[in-house]
């Protein structure tokens, strides 16, 4: 899988991740089999990532107990969030999160949809500095907090922002992801299938012939090549509980990716359907 650099460390991360959001939230230890063979693809594939949240109901903590199972449990990259006001609820927030996932780091502390980020923000800090965490974060999933995200990282010093994008929502072009780029700041991607509305509108709908050009063989890749062919993209994590999409969505992270030009033929195309 294809790597991009996080900017802040020169470390790298794959272009593929996984969400987690709704799909590892579930008291049923019965799905545990099907959610691991969904991260075994992930590794398999190259990819690293596991972004996750207090917000996700049992997700933490079902990436815990299955990942503490696994042999490659440390070669995931561990992500989660603090989602609370107050300095001491986030911090007990976050001890908990670390106990869920059963990390003694973890590799990013992200500030979920910048709930009282000012507060939280100086804590993650602390923590970064202590060994704690190892990279601090921002979140947000609407294009209306756009500019406030490129606030905070504008003036504050922060490793990763995390916002929305995808081929039929691109309003992260219009400033957004060239910022992040100018300041140095990683990102991740989130509702890269706008919430299942991409496949709705691909359902039944064939491949153009041309996309087998640049290495894509499904919708999905389809979508996650748009995206990770920016630049300043630094991993997706598209969410799933299903092995099947988990492979054809790590497939996307390697091979050609759409230039300039094929990029506007795939956003032209999807207009057409």
């Amino acid at each position: 899988m294809i790597h991009r650099t996080i900017p802040s460390s020169g470390e790298t991360l794959p272009l593929i991740g996984l969400g987690t959001w709704q799909t590892f939230d579930t008291p049923d230890s019965q799905s545990y089999p099907r959610l691991q063979t969904v991260l075994s693809e992930m590794h398999n594939g190259g990819g690293s990532l596991i972004d996750s949240s207090p917000m996700y109901g049992l997700a933490e903590k079902v990436i815990g107990d299955i990942t503490s199972e696994m042999p490659e449990r440390d070669a995931f990259f561990y992500a989660t969030k603090v989602w609370t006001t107050g300095r001491e609820a986030g911090i007990r927030q976050m001890e908990s999160s670390m106990q869920k996932m059963k990390r003694k780091t973890m590799d990013l502390m992200q500030i979920h949809n910048l709930s009282d980020w000012k507060t939280h923000l100086p804590v993650l800090r602390e923590w970064k500095a202590a060994g704690k965490i190892r990279y601090t974060g921002i979140t947000h999933y609407t294009d209306s907090m756009h500019a406030e995200l490129e606030s905070v990282f504008s003036t504050e010093k922060i490793d990763f922002v995390q916002f929305n994008y995808s081929i039929d929502s691109r309003h992260a072009e219009k400033r957004l992801l060239d910022a992040a780029a100018h300041h140095g700041v990683a990102t991740l991607i989130n509702r890269p299938f706008g919430e299942g509305r991409l496949f709705k509108k691909t359902k039944n709908k064939t491949l153009p012939s041309w996309a087998t050009e640049c290495d894509i063989h499904s919708w999905s890749a389809y979508f996650l090549k748009f995206i990770v062919s920016h630049p300043a993209v630094t991993c997706v994590i598209p969410a799933t509980a299903d092995p099947v999409h988990a492979t054809e969505n790590f497939k996307a992270g390697s091979g050609k990716l759409p230039d300039a030009g094929l990029r506007k033929k795939m956003i032209d195309h999807l207009a057409t359907l």
